[in-house]
Order: C-alpha cells, then sequence, then structure tokens
C-alpha cells in the first residue's frame, strides 16, 4: 500500500499535477502590449505558444470547435452549444498570427454560429474564452494552427 501511495505521489508530481492553475495575462507575443489592444505587428520572427485552458464545470460546459486554415490561412470558428449553453454570455475568440497581427470577433450563443478569422500561411494561434452569466470566464481553446497545402 506504502510502495503504491508513493507510486502515484510520483506520478501526480512528474504529470503537473499538484499545483493550482494560473493562467497568465494575455498579451501579444514579442510585443508585450495587452491583450485587446487592437491590431499591432510584432518584430519578425514571433514565438507562438500555448498555455492550458481552464477546467470548466460540466454544467457550464459548452464546445467550440477551431477549423483548420484554407488555402487562404484562415480558418472557421464554430460554437457547438452545451450543457452551459443557457448560462453563456460573450464568447471571444482571437487570432494571434505569426506576423504579430491580431484579431478578435465575437461569437453568438446560437448553435452553429460561425466567423471567419484571417490568418497567415504560418503558424498561428487561436484562443477562445467563454463569459458566463454569473461573471466566471474560461479559456476554452488555445491551439496553434499550421498551414497545410492539400
Amino acid at each position: 500500500m506504502v510502495i503504491m501511495t508513493v507510486l502515484l505521489c510520483s506520478a501526480l508530481a512528474m504529470a503537473g499535477c499538484t499545483g493550482s492553475q494560473n493562467t497568465p495575462a494575455a498579451t501579444t507575443p514579442a510585443s508585450g502590449t495587452p491583450a485587446g489592444s487592437g491590431t499591432t505587428p510584432a518584430s519578425s520572427g514571433t514565438i507562438l505558444t500555448t498555455v492550458p485552458t481552464d477546467i470548466v464545470p460540466s454544467y457550464n460546459q459548452v464546445k467550440v470547435d477551431v477549423g483548420v486554415k484554407d488555402y487562404l490561412g484562415n480558418s472557421e470558428v464554430i460554437y457547438q452549444g452545451g450543457m452551459g449553453q443557457i448560462h453563456v454570455k460573450k464568447i471571444t475568440a482571437k487570432m494571434t498570427r505569426s506576423d504579430g497581427q491580431t484579431q478578435t470577433e465575437f461569437l453568438e450563443n446560437k448553435k452553429g454560429f460561425t466567423v471567419e478569422l484571417l490568418g497567415t500561411k504560418l503558424v498561428d494561434r487561436v484562443e477562445v474564452w467563454v463569459t458566463m452569466d454569473n461573471g466566471e470566464t474560461y479559456k476554452i481553446n488555445d491551439v496553434l494552427l499550421e498551414y497545410r497545402i492539400r
């Protein structure tokens, strides 16, 4: 029993599941500009990374799909609804392009509602936040989209 406990604790420590989840303030990579400040070009060679998404309680869960890039480098973000759909107040999708520019769009709380984010033919980052009627905001998507020639 003691060996099992030690193995379980070491597995949790190696997986990083023992600490609290802190979401850093969103910034435009390589520019230090706070999120929501509009479109800002960054220096060339911007490196995009993702952070873990929030754990959403089951009664608030909704799904937003981030589509693959088309031949122009653009991607669709599609709201799919979910158990928490009745609690959704606002849905925000933000694309940070590899050239440092950002685009923020708002999705309607209607299943199937779609917005198109204008990307590049390089790697771009898409983040999606959902704000609930109780004031809680959850980051539910944070993905890097690579351009693929079909």
